[in-house]
């Protein structure tokens, strides 16, 4: 009878184990396909596309705040500044791989080169050894008026929160690129007669749409010219967009307050 016991006592472990077991090889696969998705999501991030969201209202109309927006890191090859914290990264490297030079007309993210760490998002109008002056609010590239004309006024808020219209014009770079720009004081607002600003080699003049609400290259001390090395990628898609002041995880708000025009349209 004491064997029996024992027996009995055997198997009731060996059902116990098994179960334990099969918990264990569970647990391990999860935690394997969770690091392979990390992995996964880290070499979309550091080589493809990388999320960005737009805080601010300096390329209004073209990008709005609330918008959230896919940038392709492989554009213009690959930086220190391609990498995750790269802030941290020691040293300077100053090489870029597979490097293809911005064009004018690109909208891109960049770290900002006081610091080396913010990201900024402009539209790139001068490029190495370009001439680049407002005047009178208009653009002049290489001592020619870059070309504009007055459309539709834009349907914005002052700054008291109260609808107002402001001037709007589509604005054609050299080499055929167009975009709106928004004239928020007129002709007459603090960046709207500059100096005159010749672009050093290797870097770019980078310019807000919201000509009149951007600290930008024009902005000397606070951004200035960019270089090449700066770059993190261009700006392609919006993929989500919702209202200024609605946070995007307040999900019972989207069917009020998100963009819903806006969401899969590319970003020119």
């Amino acid at each position: 009878m004491e064997q029996a016991r024992v027996d009995h006592d055997t198997k009731q472990q060996a059902r116990v184990s098994e179960p334990e077991a099969g918990t264990w090889t569970s647990i391990r696969e999860t935690l394997k396909v969770g690091i392979q998705a990390l992995l996964i999501a880290l070499v979309v991030r550091t080589l493809l596309f990388q999320p960005f969201n737009i805080p601010s209202g300096s390329l209004v109309p073209t990008l709005l705040i609330g918008d959230y927006l896919f940038v392709s890191k492989y554009s213009y090859g690959y930086s220190k500044y391609s990498l995750p914290l790269s802030e941290y990264l020691p040293g300077e490297y100053h090489a870029r791989v597979w490097g293809a030079e911005p064009k004018r007309g690109d909208i891109a993210v960049f770290k900002l080169p006081k610091d080396n760490s913010t990201d900024y998002i402009k539209r790139v109008i001068g490029l190495p050894g370009d001439k680049i002056q407002v005047i009178a609010g208009v653009l002049n590239i290489n001592g020619k008026p870059v070309k504009r004309e007055q459309i539709a006024d834009y349907e914005t808020t002052d700054a008291f929160g109260q609808p107002t219209k402001v001037p709007q014009y589509m604005e054609t770079l050299p080499g055929g690129v167009e975009h709106r720009v928004v004239e928020r004081d007129g002709d007459h607002g603090f960046w709207d007669n500059t100096e005159l600003y010749t672009v050093p080699a290797g870097h770019f003049f980078m310019m807000g749409d919201n000509r009149d609400n951007s600290t930008d290259s024009r902005d000397l001390s606070s951004v200035g010219y960019v270089p090449f090395e700066n770059f993190v990628g261009r700006a392609e898609m919006i993929f989500f967009s919702i209202d200024e002041g609605t946070p995007a995880w307040q999900v019972w708000r989207w069917p009020a307050d998100v963009r819903w025009k806006r969401i899969f349209s590319a970003i020119h």
